[in-house]
């Protein structure tokens, strides 16, 4: 059950990957310069004991000239409902076709930070709904490249043995001998500054998945090894099977339960990964956004204490990652036939 709620939360954030710029309130880049920093709107349903539906309080703009911090105080004067299915800021859906329609919009002339504004008054939500278009798909990208590899690797290892898996293990202990923040470090410096955002967005996905395929080659290969002596194996063989043909046809069908177990759990990793890289400034930046690069405002202590919103980014790693092993754990449970 576990599993299933997390399988459709993780289809719902696929969902919203694929419709970002409808969800999004706003354009992700979109400044308002009135309000940097501004705090979250709560969203209210009741004024004076009247309800009035979804709405949120204006706020009142003061600078504090002795700790010259901006600060923000709802005016209760200032009611400001929220509108649904409605037109606001122009967008091009997946840069292709361009609209204006979104799910919410403020108020005519108000504003909706739900999750606050950045040090540029950025909306927040926006960026959040939009930064997990790149975190969400790098993982789906990455894990491919190391499932091809892992399968393929693990495979010739697993059904010749012999000094092709030596040649493979020794390789997969060299690749995981590398410590991960001076690799991260490497890969950071290979990256000229002007190398377009999509560029560097491709790099990182092929190098996350170039380093993490070596676990699901580990899996596959110790599968392999205990059904390549199965009577059916020795029977394709008899009849002339070619090795390639009895690999990908009756062996590799034969370890679903830990293809699946490894690619889910590489899937958060590799998320995990590009939020680091990109955090330590090591992997994407602006102008493209992802979880990684919003974390980036909060690498400095005071900012963290002044604005806390801005580790809110922090949240939907949380749970994707655990959605992810979750779910991880009960598709090996269910295709595993052994339990």
């Amino acid at each position: 059950r576990v599993a299933v709620i997390c399988g459709v939360f993780l289809l719902l954030i696929y969902v919203a990957v694929v419709i970002a710029e409808f969800l999004s309130p706003y354009n992700y880049q979109s400044r308002h310069i009135d309000y940097i920093y501004a705090p979250p709107q709560a969203v209210h349903f009741f004024h004076d004991g009247k309800f009035e539906g979804p709405f949120v309080y204006g706020l009142k703009y003061n600078l504090n000239m002795e700790t010259l911090r901006r600060e923000y105080t709802p005016d209760p004067a200032q009611i400001q409902h929220l509108r649904f299915f409605c037109r606001g800021e122009s967008y091009e859906f997946w840069g292709l076709f361009p609209s204006n329609y979104h799910l919410f919009c403020p108020a005519e002339g108000g504003q909706a930070f739900l999750l606050g504004t950045d040090k540029l008054g950025r909306d927040m939500v926006s960026r959040i709904i939009h930064g997990a278009r790149i975190s969400m798909t790098i993982g789906l990208v990455g894990v491919a490249v190391s499932l091809f590899l892992g399968v393929v690797l693990g495979g010739l290892a697993g059904y010749f043995g012999g000094t092709t898996d030596l040649i493979v293990q020794r390789i997969i202990e060299v690749l995981q001998s590398l410590p991960s923040i001076p690799l991260w470090l490497v890969i950071g410096a290979l990256l000229p500054i002007t190398c377009s955002a999509l560029a560097v967005y491709f790099f990182i996905t092929v190098i996350l998945g170039l380093i993490e395929w070596t676990g699901l080659a580990r899996a596959v290969r110790s599968k392999l090894l205990a059904l390549r002596e199965e009577d059916y194996v020795l029977a394709a063989q008899l009849m002339g099977a070619k090795s390639t043909r009895s690999v990908g046809r009756h062996l590799v069908p034969g370890v679903p339960s830990r293809l699946i177990a490894s690619a889910t759990l590489a899937i958060p990793s590799m998320i995990l990964g590009e939020t680091a890289l990109s955090f330590l400034g090591l992997g994407l930046r602006e102008p493209i956004t992802s979880w990684g690069v919003l974390l980036t405002n909060a690498q400095n202590i005071n900012v963290v204490a002044l604005y806390p919103w801005l580790m809110i980014p922090v949240i939907p790693v949380i749970l994707v990652v655990l959605a992810f092993n979750f779910l991880g754990d009960g598709l090996r449970a269910a295709a595993d036939h052994y339990k």
